[in-house]
Protein backbone atom coordinates (compact mmCIF):
# COMPACT_ATOMS: atom_id res chain seq x y z
CA UNK A 1 0.00 0.00 0.00
CA UNK A 2 1.50 2.94 -0.88
CA UNK A 3 0.48 6.88 -0.74
CA UNK A 4 -2.71 6.64 -2.77
CA UNK A 5 -3.91 3.61 -1.62
CA UNK A 6 -3.56 4.92 1.89
CA UNK A 7 -6.23 7.40 1.66
CA UNK A 8 -8.82 5.33 1.30
CA UNK A 9 -8.01 4.25 5.29
CA UNK A 10 -6.71 7.87 6.04
CA UNK A 11 -6.84 10.65 5.68
CA UNK A 12 -4.91 14.21 7.55
CA UNK A 13 -6.71 15.19 10.78
CA UNK A 14 -8.60 18.10 10.92
CA UNK A 15 -7.18 20.33 13.72
CA UNK A 16 -9.28 23.37 12.85
CA UNK A 17 -11.48 22.61 16.29
CA UNK A 18 -9.03 20.89 18.46
CA UNK A 19 -8.95 24.03 21.31
CA UNK A 20 -11.20 24.23 24.10
CA UNK A 21 -13.23 27.28 25.22
CA UNK A 22 -12.08 26.68 28.33
CA UNK A 23 -8.12 26.83 27.70
CA UNK A 24 -8.95 30.16 26.12
CA UNK A 25 -10.83 31.33 29.17
CA UNK A 26 -8.47 30.16 31.50
CA UNK A 27 -5.59 32.37 29.77
CA UNK A 28 -7.24 35.15 29.52
CA UNK A 29 -7.97 35.10 33.34
CA UNK A 30 -4.43 35.15 33.64
CA UNK A 31 -3.66 37.98 31.60
CA UNK A 32 -6.91 39.68 33.78
CA UNK A 33 -4.70 38.56 36.76
CA UNK A 34 -1.04 39.76 35.43
CA UNK A 35 -2.62 43.41 33.80
CA UNK A 36 -4.35 43.96 36.78
CA UNK A 37 -1.01 43.31 39.28
CA UNK A 38 1.03 45.18 37.19
CA UNK A 39 -0.98 48.24 37.31
CA UNK A 40 -1.46 48.35 40.59
CA UNK A 41 1.94 47.58 41.57
CA UNK A 42 3.56 50.66 39.39
CA UNK A 43 0.56 52.74 41.31
CA UNK A 44 1.40 51.98 44.47
CA UNK A 45 5.08 50.53 44.42
CA UNK A 46 6.96 52.69 41.68
CA UNK A 47 4.83 55.63 42.24
CA UNK A 48 3.48 56.08 38.63
CA UNK A 49 0.59 58.55 38.34
CA UNK A 50 -1.45 55.84 36.45
CA UNK A 51 -5.71 56.47 35.51
CA UNK A 52 -6.58 53.35 38.17
CA UNK A 53 -10.11 53.99 36.93
CA UNK A 54 -9.25 54.03 33.38
CA UNK A 55 -6.85 51.74 33.41
CA UNK A 56 -9.24 49.11 35.66
CA UNK A 57 -12.30 49.62 32.96
CA UNK A 58 -10.25 48.43 29.99
CA UNK A 59 -9.20 44.87 32.18
CA UNK A 60 -12.69 44.98 33.33
CA UNK A 61 -14.03 44.53 29.68
CA UNK A 62 -11.87 41.19 29.51
CA UNK A 63 -13.34 40.11 32.46
CA UNK A 64 -17.09 40.68 31.74
CA UNK A 65 -16.28 38.68 28.04
CA UNK A 66 -15.15 35.92 30.34
CA UNK A 67 -18.01 36.08 32.11
CA UNK A 68 -20.04 35.76 29.49
CA UNK A 69 -18.22 33.57 27.19
CA UNK A 70 -18.65 30.84 30.68
CA UNK A 71 -22.15 31.45 31.22
CA UNK A 72 -23.13 31.13 27.20
CA UNK A 73 -20.94 28.46 26.16
CA UNK A 74 -20.51 24.77 27.72
CA UNK A 75 -17.06 24.61 29.26
CA UNK A 76 -16.97 21.40 26.70
CA UNK A 77 -17.40 23.98 24.00
CA UNK A 78 -14.33 23.71 20.72
CA UNK A 79 -14.05 27.07 19.00
CA UNK A 80 -13.85 27.20 15.49
CA UNK A 81 -10.77 28.81 13.53
CA UNK A 82 -13.32 32.01 12.95
CA UNK A 83 -14.27 32.10 16.63
CA UNK A 84 -10.47 31.81 17.61
CA UNK A 85 -9.54 34.66 15.66
CA UNK A 86 -11.80 36.56 17.02
CA UNK A 87 -11.00 36.18 20.74
CA UNK A 88 -7.23 36.81 19.92
CA UNK A 89 -8.25 39.72 18.00
CA UNK A 90 -10.05 40.95 20.71
CA UNK A 91 -7.71 40.38 23.13
CA UNK A 92 -5.16 42.11 20.99
CA UNK A 93 -6.94 45.15 21.09
CA UNK A 94 -7.73 45.62 24.23
CA UNK A 95 -3.59 45.09 25.28
CA UNK A 96 -3.23 47.74 22.88
CA UNK A 97 -5.68 50.19 24.42
CA UNK A 98 -4.28 49.11 28.09
CA UNK A 99 -0.89 50.14 26.62
CA UNK A 100 -1.89 53.50 25.16
CA UNK A 101 -3.29 54.31 28.21
CA UNK A 102 -0.21 53.32 30.40
CA UNK A 103 2.86 55.19 28.30
CA UNK A 104 3.04 53.02 24.82
CA UNK A 105 6.26 51.51 23.88
CA UNK A 106 7.88 53.70 26.82
CA UNK A 107 5.65 50.65 28.81
CA UNK A 108 8.06 47.42 29.53
CA UNK A 109 4.82 45.24 28.93
CA UNK A 110 4.17 45.90 25.56
CA UNK A 111 6.16 43.11 24.71
CA UNK A 112 3.18 41.21 25.34
CA UNK A 113 1.38 42.47 22.75
CA UNK A 114 3.05 39.27 20.75
CA UNK A 115 1.10 37.18 23.01
CA UNK A 116 -2.02 36.48 20.99
CA UNK A 117 -0.41 36.34 17.54
CA UNK A 118 2.13 33.69 18.79
CA UNK A 119 -1.02 31.41 20.09
CA UNK A 120 -2.47 31.97 16.87
CA UNK A 121 0.33 30.78 14.56
CA UNK A 122 0.32 27.24 16.76
CA UNK A 123 -3.35 26.43 16.45
CA UNK A 124 -5.29 28.66 13.53
CA UNK A 125 -4.22 28.58 9.47
CA UNK A 126 -1.94 30.52 7.52
CA UNK A 127 -4.63 33.21 6.07
CA UNK A 128 -5.43 34.03 10.38
CA UNK A 129 -2.43 34.26 11.01
CA UNK A 130 -1.46 36.84 8.74
CA UNK A 131 -4.38 38.60 9.51
CA UNK A 132 -3.72 38.92 13.30
CA UNK A 133 -0.16 39.82 12.39
CA UNK A 134 -0.96 42.60 10.21
CA UNK A 135 -3.32 43.82 12.73
CA UNK A 136 -1.13 44.14 15.86
CA UNK A 137 1.64 45.59 13.84
CA UNK A 138 -0.78 48.01 13.00
CA UNK A 139 -2.47 48.12 16.67
CA UNK A 140 1.46 48.64 18.24
CA UNK A 141 2.06 51.13 15.43
CA UNK A 142 -0.80 53.56 16.58
CA UNK A 143 0.16 53.06 20.26
CA UNK A 144 3.26 53.77 19.66
CA UNK A 145 2.21 57.41 18.17
CA UNK A 146 -0.81 58.12 20.11
CA UNK A 147 -0.34 57.32 24.03
CA UNK A 148 -0.94 58.98 27.04
CA UNK A 149 2.74 59.30 28.87
CA UNK A 150 3.75 57.44 32.13
CA UNK A 151 4.14 60.27 34.37
CA UNK A 152 5.29 60.07 38.48
CA UNK A 153 2.83 61.51 41.25
CA UNK A 154 5.94 64.23 41.15
CA UNK A 155 5.46 64.64 37.86
CA UNK A 156 8.30 63.41 36.33
CA UNK A 157 7.83 62.28 32.75
CA UNK A 158 9.24 58.45 32.53
CA UNK A 159 10.66 57.98 28.84
CA UNK A 160 13.05 56.50 26.49
CA UNK A 161 15.14 57.96 24.19
CA UNK A 162 13.42 58.15 20.85
CA UNK A 163 15.75 56.17 19.16
CA UNK A 164 15.21 53.23 21.83
CA UNK A 165 11.52 53.73 21.08
CA UNK A 166 11.49 53.13 17.79
CA UNK A 167 14.26 49.78 18.22
CA UNK A 168 11.36 48.15 20.62
CA UNK A 169 8.91 49.15 17.95
CA UNK A 170 11.02 47.11 15.07
CA UNK A 171 11.76 44.74 17.62
CA UNK A 172 7.80 43.80 18.13
CA UNK A 173 7.32 44.24 14.72
CA UNK A 174 10.11 41.88 13.92
CA UNK A 175 8.91 39.21 16.69
CA UNK A 176 5.30 38.98 15.07
CA UNK A 177 6.65 38.20 12.19
CA UNK A 178 9.59 35.48 13.42
CA UNK A 179 7.22 33.75 15.97
CA UNK A 180 4.39 33.77 14.07
CA UNK A 181 6.59 32.15 11.27
CA UNK A 182 8.52 30.07 13.48
CA UNK A 183 6.10 28.74 15.90
CA UNK A 184 3.55 28.01 12.87
CA UNK A 185 5.83 26.03 11.24
CA UNK A 186 6.96 23.92 14.55
CA UNK A 187 3.28 23.29 15.04
CA UNK A 188 2.03 22.24 11.86
CA UNK A 189 5.18 19.83 11.78
CA UNK A 190 4.06 18.52 15.12
CA UNK A 191 0.87 18.15 13.60
CA UNK A 192 1.92 16.45 10.48
CA UNK A 193 4.28 13.91 13.21
CA UNK A 194 1.43 12.84 15.07
CA UNK A 195 -1.43 11.93 12.19
CA UNK A 196 1.46 10.22 10.52
CA UNK A 197 2.60 8.45 13.36
CA UNK A 198 -1.48 7.62 13.60
CA UNK A 199 -1.90 6.35 10.30
CA UNK A 200 1.34 4.31 10.95
CA UNK A 201 -0.55 2.69 13.65
CA UNK A 202 -3.81 2.06 12.12
CA UNK A 203 -1.79 0.64 9.31
CA UNK A 204 0.32 -1.91 11.89
CA UNK A 205 -3.40 -2.84 13.15
CA UNK A 206 -5.24 -3.03 9.75
CA UNK A 207 -1.92 -5.46 8.93
CA UNK A 208 -2.32 -7.19 12.08
CA UNK A 209 -6.46 -7.92 11.63
CA UNK A 210 -5.41 -9.88 8.44
CA UNK A 211 -2.60 -11.95 9.67
CA UNK A 212 -5.35 -13.08 12.52
CA UNK A 213 -8.26 -13.10 10.23
CA UNK A 214 -5.89 -15.71 7.70
CA UNK A 215 -4.68 -17.71 10.66
CA UNK A 216 -8.53 -18.02 11.91
CA UNK A 217 -9.84 -18.97 8.62
CA UNK A 218 -6.86 -21.68 8.12
CA UNK A 219 -7.33 -22.93 11.82
CA UNK A 220 -10.85 -23.40 10.61
CA UNK A 221 -10.25 -24.98 7.49
CA UNK A 222 -7.96 -27.62 8.95
CA UNK A 223 -10.14 -28.73 11.89
CA UNK A 224 -13.01 -28.75 9.83
CA UNK A 225 -11.33 -31.20 7.59
CA UNK A 226 -12.09 -34.47 9.64
CA UNK A 227 -16.21 -33.74 9.81
CA UNK A 228 -16.31 -32.59 6.14
CA UNK A 229 -14.15 -36.20 5.02
CA UNK A 230 -16.94 -38.02 7.57
CA UNK A 231 -19.75 -36.76 5.69
CA UNK A 232 -18.11 -37.00 2.27
CA UNK A 233 -17.42 -40.61 3.16
CA UNK A 234 -21.24 -41.52 4.82
CA UNK A 235 -22.80 -39.88 1.73
CA UNK A 236 -20.77 -41.89 -0.71
CA UNK A 237 -21.78 -45.22 0.77
CA UNK A 238 -25.56 -43.86 1.17
CA UNK A 239 -25.25 -43.24 -2.76
CA UNK A 240 -24.14 -46.70 -3.57
CA UNK A 241 -27.12 -48.10 -1.21
CA UNK A 242 -29.47 -45.89 -2.79
CA UNK A 243 -29.44 -46.16 -6.44
CA UNK A 244 -32.03 -47.83 -6.46
CA UNK A 245 -34.52 -44.67 -5.51
CA UNK A 246 -33.37 -41.54 -7.43
CA UNK A 247 -35.04 -38.85 -5.58
CA UNK A 248 -33.24 -40.10 -2.32
CA UNK A 249 -30.00 -41.06 -4.33
CA UNK A 250 -29.87 -37.51 -5.71
CA UNK A 251 -30.46 -35.90 -2.43
CA UNK A 252 -27.45 -37.63 -1.38
CA UNK A 253 -24.95 -37.10 -3.86
CA UNK A 254 -26.07 -33.33 -3.89
CA UNK A 255 -25.04 -33.78 -0.08
CA UNK A 256 -21.56 -34.78 -1.37
CA UNK A 257 -21.72 -32.21 -3.43
CA UNK A 258 -21.74 -29.63 -1.51
CA UNK A 259 -19.19 -30.94 1.28
CA UNK A 260 -16.53 -31.15 -1.23
CA UNK A 261 -17.36 -27.54 -2.17
CA UNK A 262 -17.28 -26.61 1.52
CA UNK A 263 -13.77 -28.17 1.56
CA UNK A 264 -12.73 -26.31 -1.37
CA UNK A 265 -13.78 -23.08 -0.43
CA UNK A 266 -12.06 -23.31 3.29
CA UNK A 267 -9.08 -24.68 1.89
CA UNK A 268 -8.66 -21.08 -0.69
CA UNK A 269 -9.65 -19.05 1.95
CA UNK A 270 -7.37 -20.78 4.56
CA UNK A 271 -4.04 -20.25 1.76
CA UNK A 272 -3.11 -17.56 3.32
CA UNK A 273 -1.73 -19.47 6.41
CA UNK A 274 -3.02 -20.50 9.78
CA UNK A 275 -2.10 -19.87 13.27
CA UNK A 276 0.78 -21.47 13.82
CA UNK A 277 4.69 -22.15 14.00
CA UNK A 278 4.58 -21.28 10.02
CA UNK A 279 2.76 -17.51 10.33
CA UNK A 280 5.37 -16.71 12.83
CA UNK A 281 8.21 -17.36 10.66
CA UNK A 282 9.27 -18.23 7.49
CA UNK A 283 12.32 -18.44 5.14
CA UNK A 284 13.67 -14.79 3.83
CA UNK A 285 12.46 -15.61 0.39
CA UNK A 286 9.20 -16.51 1.03
CA UNK A 287 8.89 -13.47 3.22
CA UNK A 288 10.08 -11.55 0.18
CA UNK A 289 7.53 -13.47 -2.30
CA UNK A 290 4.47 -13.13 0.35
CA UNK A 291 5.30 -9.06 0.13
CA UNK A 292 5.89 -8.37 -3.35
CA UNK A 293 2.78 -10.81 -4.63
CA UNK A 294 -0.01 -8.41 -4.63
CA UNK A 295 2.35 -6.68 -7.20
CA UNK A 296 2.82 -10.09 -9.88
CA UNK A 297 0.98 -9.42 -12.65
CA UNK A 298 1.16 -5.57 -12.63
CA UNK A 299 3.04 -5.90 -16.04
CA UNK A 300 6.41 -5.48 -14.46
CA UNK A 301 9.24 -8.16 -13.87
CA UNK A 302 9.78 -9.01 -10.39
CA UNK A 303 13.68 -10.51 -9.89
CA UNK A 304 14.44 -12.32 -6.98
CA UNK A 305 17.66 -12.97 -6.49
CA UNK A 306 19.90 -14.29 -2.91
CA UNK A 307 23.27 -13.63 -2.30
CA UNK A 308 25.05 -15.66 0.22
CA UNK A 309 27.79 -17.90 0.40
CA UNK A 310 25.96 -19.86 2.92
CA UNK A 311 23.63 -22.98 1.82
CA UNK A 312 20.25 -21.95 3.60
CA UNK A 313 18.88 -19.36 3.56
CA UNK A 314 17.57 -17.86 7.17
CA UNK A 315 14.58 -18.22 8.96
CA UNK A 316 13.20 -14.74 9.89
CA UNK A 317 10.46 -13.38 11.88
CA UNK A 318 7.30 -12.89 9.85
CA UNK A 319 5.92 -9.68 11.20
CA UNK A 320 3.05 -7.74 9.95
CA UNK A 321 4.44 -4.89 9.93
CA UNK A 322 7.54 -6.03 7.89
CA UNK A 323 5.27 -7.88 5.53
CA UNK A 324 3.08 -4.25 4.90
CA UNK A 325 6.60 -1.98 4.87
CA UNK A 326 8.38 -4.62 2.04
CA UNK A 327 5.12 -4.41 0.17
CA UNK A 328 5.12 -0.54 0.10
CA UNK A 329 8.32 -0.14 -1.07
CA UNK A 330 7.80 -3.05 -3.79
CA UNK A 331 4.34 -1.36 -4.76
CA UNK A 332 6.56 1.99 -5.05
CA UNK A 333 9.51 0.60 -7.19
CA UNK A 334 6.41 -1.09 -9.60
CA UNK A 335 4.88 2.27 -10.31
CA UNK A 336 8.02 3.86 -11.33
CA UNK A 337 9.79 0.90 -12.72
CA UNK A 338 9.84 0.81 -16.57
CA UNK A 339 10.28 -2.87 -17.29
CA UNK A 340 11.84 -4.98 -13.89
CA UNK A 341 12.03 -4.36 -10.40
CA UNK A 342 15.20 -6.25 -8.15
CA UNK A 343 14.68 -7.63 -4.92
CA UNK A 344 17.89 -8.80 -3.60
CA UNK A 345 18.79 -10.64 -0.29
CA UNK A 346 21.64 -11.33 1.49
CA UNK A 347 23.06 -12.13 4.99
CA UNK A 348 26.09 -13.05 6.85
CA UNK A 349 26.04 -14.17 10.82
CA UNK A 350 25.95 -10.46 11.78
CA UNK A 351 23.39 -8.81 9.38
CA UNK A 352 20.76 -9.30 6.90
CA UNK A 353 20.57 -7.34 3.80
CA UNK A 354 17.31 -6.45 1.26
CA UNK A 355 17.83 -3.73 -1.50
CA UNK A 356 14.79 -3.36 -4.09
CA UNK A 357 15.97 -1.37 -7.45
CA UNK A 358 13.98 -0.75 -10.62
CA UNK A 359 15.09 0.45 -13.63
CA UNK A 360 13.33 3.93 -13.56
CA UNK A 361 14.25 7.51 -13.55
CA UNK A 362 15.41 7.26 -9.62
CA UNK A 363 14.39 9.59 -6.74
CA UNK A 364 14.48 13.64 -8.08
CA UNK A 365 17.37 15.26 -6.65
CA UNK A 366 15.33 17.30 -4.97
CA UNK A 367 13.58 15.10 -2.98
CA UNK A 368 16.31 12.28 -2.37
CA UNK A 369 17.09 14.27 1.26
CA UNK A 370 13.29 14.31 2.65
CA UNK A 371 12.21 10.40 1.66
CA UNK A 372 10.70 9.03 4.62
CA UNK A 373 9.16 12.53 5.79
CA UNK A 374 5.41 12.87 5.83
CA UNK A 375 2.90 15.26 3.68
CA UNK A 376 5.94 15.72 1.06
CA UNK A 377 4.83 17.89 -2.05
CA UNK A 378 3.57 16.27 -5.15
CA UNK A 379 6.52 16.05 -7.57
CA UNK A 380 7.18 16.37 -11.45
CA UNK A 381 8.21 12.86 -11.76
CA UNK A 382 5.03 11.65 -9.72
CA UNK A 383 3.13 13.66 -12.91
CA UNK A 384 4.69 12.19 -15.48
CA UNK A 385 4.88 7.71 -13.68
CA UNK A 386 1.65 8.54 -11.85
CA UNK A 387 -0.12 11.36 -12.56
CA UNK A 388 -3.20 10.50 -10.02
CA UNK A 389 -0.46 10.15 -7.62
CA UNK A 390 -1.30 12.64 -4.30
CA UNK A 391 2.47 12.91 -3.40
CA UNK A 392 1.92 13.00 0.45
CA UNK A 393 4.83 10.95 1.23
CA UNK A 394 2.74 9.50 3.83
CA UNK A 395 3.01 5.76 2.68
CA UNK A 396 6.59 5.75 2.73
CA UNK A 397 6.53 7.12 5.70
CA UNK A 398 4.28 4.29 7.24
CA UNK A 399 6.94 1.78 5.77
CA UNK A 400 9.68 3.61 7.36
CA UNK A 401 8.62 3.33 10.51
CA UNK A 402 7.43 0.19 10.81
CA UNK A 403 10.80 -1.04 9.38
CA UNK A 404 12.24 0.75 11.99
CA UNK A 405 10.52 -0.80 14.62
CA UNK A 406 11.75 -3.95 13.33
CA UNK A 407 15.62 -3.15 13.85
CA UNK A 408 15.76 -2.15 10.41
CA UNK A 409 18.46 0.76 8.90
CA UNK A 410 17.07 2.51 5.89
CA UNK A 411 18.94 3.89 2.95
CA UNK A 412 17.26 5.57 0.10
CA UNK A 413 19.70 6.27 -3.35
CA UNK A 414 19.87 6.29 -6.76
CA UNK A 415 21.66 3.01 -8.06
CA UNK A 416 24.96 4.05 -9.23
CA UNK A 417 24.65 2.00 -12.77
CA UNK A 418 24.11 3.54 -15.86
CA UNK A 419 20.64 2.86 -17.40
CA UNK A 420 20.74 0.42 -20.07
CA UNK A 421 20.65 1.59 -23.86
CA UNK A 422 17.79 1.45 -25.97
CA UNK A 423 17.43 -2.54 -26.53
CA UNK A 424 19.70 -3.64 -24.44
CA UNK A 425 18.79 -5.75 -21.03
CA UNK A 426 17.41 -4.09 -18.34
CA UNK A 427 19.57 -2.81 -15.51
CA UNK A 428 19.04 -2.23 -11.97
CA UNK A 429 19.78 1.58 -12.98
CA UNK A 430 16.87 3.74 -11.35
CA UNK A 431 15.80 4.20 -7.25
CA UNK A 432 17.37 2.13 -4.88
CA UNK A 433 16.19 1.21 -1.74
CA UNK A 434 18.44 -0.45 1.26
CA UNK A 435 17.53 -2.07 4.60
CA UNK A 436 19.98 -3.76 7.13
CA UNK A 437 18.44 -5.85 9.99
CA UNK A 438 21.32 -7.02 12.79
CA UNK A 439 20.89 -10.70 12.82
CA UNK A 440 19.12 -11.18 16.29
CA UNK A 441 16.15 -8.84 15.27
CA UNK A 442 15.13 -10.82 12.45
CA UNK A 443 16.29 -14.37 12.52
CA UNK A 444 14.27 -16.50 13.95
CA UNK A 445 15.25 -18.89 16.80
CA UNK A 446 16.24 -22.68 15.79
CA UNK A 447 13.19 -25.05 15.86
CA UNK A 448 11.01 -22.14 15.54
CA UNK A 449 9.10 -24.04 12.53
CA UNK A 450 8.67 -27.31 14.43
CA UNK A 451 9.87 -30.66 14.47
CA UNK A 452 9.37 -33.20 11.57
CA UNK A 453 7.24 -35.61 13.01
CA UNK A 454 7.34 -39.83 11.40
CA UNK A 455 3.75 -40.35 9.96
CA UNK A 456 3.43 -44.19 11.37
CA UNK A 457 1.41 -46.28 8.99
Amino acid sequence: MDEQSDRGIWSPLDHNDWIRLRTLIFLRWGAVIGQTAAVLAAWSLYDVALDLTLCLTVIGVSVLANLAARFVFPESRRVTQVEMTAMLLFDTTQLALLLSITGGLNNPFALFILVPVTIAATALERRAILFLGVCTIALISLVSGFHLPLVTHGGEVIAVPPLVELGYWLAIVIGVIFLGTYAHGIATEIRSMADALQATQMALSREQKLTDLGGVVAAAAHELGTPLATIKLVSSELADELEGDEDLHADVLLIRDQADRCRDILRSMGRAGKDDLHMRSAPLLAVLREAAEPHMDRGKLLHFDLVSGAERQPLVHRYPELIHALRNLIQNAVDFARSTVWIEAEWTAHEIIVRITDDGPGYAPGVLGRIGDPYLHRRAADRVHRPEYEGMGLGLFIAKTLLQRTGAHLRFANSPVPAAEPGAPPRPSGAMVELIWPADRLLAPEGALGENRLIMP
